[in-house]
């Protein structure tokens, strides 16, 4: 019997799953693929507040073994106030699922369960020709630490191997089948800190101001230009995201100055290269009261097309009529981790209203992605 995606989706909607409390939605998945004969392990990791519940489900024993990717868990909704319905009613008005998830991610997660369990009825003797596997986590909107991280790391130390992989996220910016993400650029965040002496503006030499000094430590960053990109990424980018010094008054020089920026790069960098030149300018600055801090989620990745992207592509023009545009662009995803074991891209819903108040997706469109996923398996299984 055809499971109905958009059912199940408003079901998840209406749980309130905001990260990393996802494990009610991830149950009521775990039940419906067991429903289904898929095997499934319920992967917990971290403890206390950062606990956090994951599920990886699996039908059958041999390769390829093609996963499907996605989180339960949403960002907050903000002031329910601003909504014109419930945030988690999940209700359907004007051919439209409303509710916090209902683009990130929620009804692409139920459209790839739905056929899947399809094709799977369909094909009775599916199990000679590989396995479809699920990983859904709970914090991909959070820190991403004890989520698909992790349950990559447990795949490598049981030894249990993915094929391929596509990750459910809202690729398309204006309508179903614009686009898959074939890789992502890295991100790097850093932090500097210039110390002074806090005075009297009046008395400047009896002070020492950190602007001064901050001011020639941004310049590399304002003025740089990283590379140019290439033919599968955009140039890399370099974003002052925060200038703080904590300074209510103007008559005050500030004892110390903040600064964040974020760059996001490609693969002419490495997170080891970016902090080297960096390192480097500042050093050449002859600057001694300051301090540099950095971290890196995420180092650029790109997916080869190939039988994967191919699949996915003839499957989409099948239903929508379009040739998707391969793309690198936009922020990061659970990918970032999944490409350390297999190929991998991202394919999903239109994702305009994402994280936005009233977000909601089209009947129509839940109904064609899982069109749109459903030939992809015939395609990608084909003897």
């Amino acid at each position: 019997m055809s499971l109905d995606p958009v059912n199940l989706a408003s079901d998840l909607i209406k749980i309130k799953s905001i990260t990393p409390h996802g494990q009610e939605a991830i149950n009521l998945i775990k039940s419906v693929l067991e429903n289904h004969n898929f095997d499934c392990k319920m992967l917990t990791f971290g403890e206390g507040k950062d606990e956090v519940v994951n599920l990886y489900a699996r039908f059958g024993k041999n390769s390829p073994n093609l996963c499907f990717a996605g989180h339960v868990d949403v960002v907050p909704e903000g002031s329910s106030e601003d909504w014109s319905f419930g945030p988690f009613s999940g209700e359907i008005i004007n051919n439209q699922l409303c509710g916090r998830g209902a683009v990130d991610m929620k009804s692409s997660i139920a459209t790839f369960i739905s056929s899947a369990i399809d094709f799977l009825e369909e094909n009775n003797e599916f199990e000679s020709l590989g396995s479809i596997s699920f990983i859904i986590t709970s914090d991909e909107e959070g820190k991403a630490i004890n989520g698909t991280k992790k349950v990559v790391e447990w795949l490598k130390n049981n030894k249990e191997n993915i094929d391929d992989c596509i990750v459910g996220e809202p690729t398309n910016p204006d309508k179903l089948g614009d686009m898959i993400k074939i890789g992502r650029r890295g991100s790097y965040s850093g932090n500097l800190i210039v110390n002074g002496i806090q005075g009297h503006v009046g008395y400047p030499h009896l002070a020492k101001n950190p602007i001064n000094s901050m001011l020639k430590l941004i310049g590399p960053l304002s003025e740089v230009e990283l590379d140019k990109g290439n033919e599968n990424f955009e140039p890399s980018t370099i974003m002052i995201t925060s200038i703080d010094v904590g300074n209510p008054s103007y008559n005050i020089i500030p004892a110390k100055v903040n600064v964040k920026f974020n760059i996001r790069f490609n693969n002419h960098h490495s997170s080891k290269s970016l902090t080297k030149m960096l390192i480097k300018k500042f050093e050449s600055l002859n600057i001694s009261n300051y301090s540099f801090d950095y971290f890196c989620n995420a180092e650029p990745f790109y997916t080869n097309p190939g039988h994967l992207v191919e699949s996915l592509k003839r499957a989409i023009k099948l239903i929508t009529g379009l040739v998707p545009n391969l793309s690198t662009n936009g922020g990061t995803s659970d990918a970032r981790f999944i490409r350390e074991i297999c190929p991998v891209v991202e394919f999903g819903l239109v994702g305009k209203l994402m994280h936005k108040v009233d977000e909601k997706v089209s009947i129509d469109d839940i109904n064609n992605l899982k069109k749109i996923y459903k030939n992809f398996l015939e395609i990608y299984f084909a003897k």
